[in-house]
């Protein structure tokens, strides 16, 4: 297969795109529009993976404490239980959607289930904190393989919008609510039997989601045979993505102006500028540039980028706000938070699942965006002595209500209209995007909250008498300064969705259209 052949573009407009010209080319194999008889089974499976690997992002954050005094692991080691799954997981999510691409979306997804299980079970049996760290990044690595394969496999098996609608309704609040599931889960497990079970808790549903997926899971064909992997590629965009998760995950103890922040991040900038100007001229690239110059494709992979930076500011700081500042038990926190999944849910299956293939998917996401902020601002409010029921609940709500609205057009409508051979790679950018967002959201805000903090702690602390009622005021003074810029941040999010996500609503009841096929002899230019 040559370059040109493999950039070749059908130039009409997909039917969800307002004109924009579509990702499925000439020569490509159409969709198949016959309907799995055995889909919702196939569904239920991606989403408990899902889940599986969503659960993971904060299960462990609970677990951290026990697990740090049962290991003997340092104050600053610590950090790598979570910096080896992060690294692993942004860095080589790409390589993970391409090898879906070229192997297979089904086969990539049972090899990432099986190893994200094995190295489950190696972290929940480690003795020794480097142990741990190398379990955790055996998580990430598989991790990188499951995520895009199942968003990919969703993809290509529902293509009937309504179908389509209710299929990404689930997988959005999975991907919205598994995160304060995990705090329920993570806390239940450590308080009642020991951190371990939270690593654990993956074999089961492993096993059983490996079972389901070779009974109910159809592939599609994608790229042709002896397709090779763009390796140039994987070195310069993978290894650019690391730098800079690296970069964000360091700027926060560190401070963003030590020097090996300041390298990390022009490490990062040069290795990804080397990256986009080799895919121009790739044979085969790992992500085609034509996925990301769609503009409708490219809102949503920068409006889920700032959601999930916003989100990522509820889930700290309330965290630590429930657990430090009002005492909560780690069980109490995480079913303080359920309230806010339940909303996700609601939003995402029951609202934006029913109204997407009526309405444009940015009549959805702005809006989406607007009352998640507005759940934001309420808790810019807090003090050391909030009320559950009259002044962290209606934010919750808020925000759970926004982000279901949000996540569940997002996803599909980034994943539309996109060739076959493509989804895997196409579904990789939405989770890097997410990935890059929740590392950004995790430094910047941490460090607003810090420096706010400290300053405050500085200026109202006049005698030992009151440190300790001074020290939590500050904390809350530093959680709200950041959540106001959080909340800045989903408004630049929902404008973001109002000026590039222009896609019309999908035509109810037809699979999005993609372009007749041609002759093979066409097809190669013979």
């Amino acid at each position: 297969m040559t370059r040109e052949q493999y950039a070749d573009e059908a130039l009409r407009p997909d039917s969800w795109s307002s004109g924009q010209v579509s990702d499925t080319r000439t020569g490509e194999p159409a969709e198949p529009t016959d309907s799995h008889p055995r889909r919702w089974w196939g569904l239920m499976v991606i989403a408990l993976a899902q889940l599986m690997v969503v659960l993971d992002s904060t299960i462990v954050n609970i677990a951290l404490p026990s697990a740090q005094r049962d290991l003997g692991m340092t104050d600053g080691n610590r950090q790598w239980v979570i910096t080896a799954y992060t690294l692993a997981f942004g860095g080589l999510l790409l390589l993970g959607g391409r090898i879906a691409d070229l192997f297979g979306r089904k086969r990539t997804f049972v090899v990432g289930l099986t190893g994200f299980a094995a190295a489950s079970a190696v972290g929940g049996a480690a003795t020794t904190p480097g142990m741990l760290f190398g379990a955790r990044a055996l998580q990430g690595v598989f991790a990188a393989l499951l995520a895009p394969s199942a968003m990919s496999l969703l993809s290509t098996t529902f293509t009937v919008p309504r179908e389509r609608a209710k299929a990404f309704g689930i997988y959005g609040a999975l991907a919205g609510s598994g995160s304060a599931i995990g705090l329920i889960v993570g806390g239940v497990l450590t308080e009642y039997l020991n951190w371990r079970w939270c690593l654990y808790v993956n074999v089961p549903i492993a096993v059983a989601t490996v079972l389901g997926a070779l009974a109910f899971l159809r592939d599609h064909p994608g790229h042709s045979p002896g397709t090779r992997l763009d390796l140039p590629g994987v070195l310069l965009g993978c290894g650019g993505l690391v730098t800079l998760v690296y970069g964000f995950g360091e700027a926060e103890p560190r401070g963003w102006t030590d020097p090996l922040v300041l390298a990390l991040f022009a490490a990062a900038v040069l290795l990804l500028a080397a990256f986009v100007a080799w895919q121009k001229r790739a044979p085969v690239p790992l992500l085609p540039l034509h996925v990301i110059r769609d503009r409708t494709r490219a809102g949503c992979f920068l409006t889920i980028m700032l959601a999930v930076v916003g989100m990522f500011g509820l889930y700290l700081f309330m965290t630590y706000y429930f657990q430090v500042v009002l005492g909560y038990s780690p069980v109490r926190t995480g079913l303080a938070f359920l309230p806010l999944t339940a909303a996700i849910v609601v939003g995402s299956t029951q609202i934006s699942a029913r109204l997407l293939h009526h309405l444009p998917p940015r009549l959805l996401m702005v809006p989406g965006m607007l009352l998640a902020c507005g759940g934001l601002l309420l808790l810019t409010r807090l003090t050391v002595r909030s009320a559950y029921a009259t002044e962290i609940l209606p934010a919750l709500l808020l925000m759970g209500l926004g982000m279901g609205l949000t996540y569940m057009p997002v996803f599909s409508t980034a994943t539309s209209g996109v060739a076959p051979r493509d989804s895997g790679v196409t579904s990789a950018t939405v989770n890097t995007s997410q990935q890059v967002g929740g590392s950004i959201g995790t430094a910047l805000l941490n460090t607003v909250a810090t420096t706010s903090s400290t300053s405050y702690i500085a200026a109202h602390l006049a005698g030992p008498g009151r440190r300790g009622e001074i020290v939590r005021q500050g904390i809350v003074h530093g959680y709200t300064v950041a959540i106001w810029l959080a909340a800045g941040i989903l408004l630049l999010a929902g404008l973001v969705a109002a000026l590039m996500v222009t896609a019309k609503a999908p035509k109810h009841g037809t699979p999005a259209k993609t372009p007749p096929p041609v002759p093979e002899a066409v097809a190669e230019g013979t």
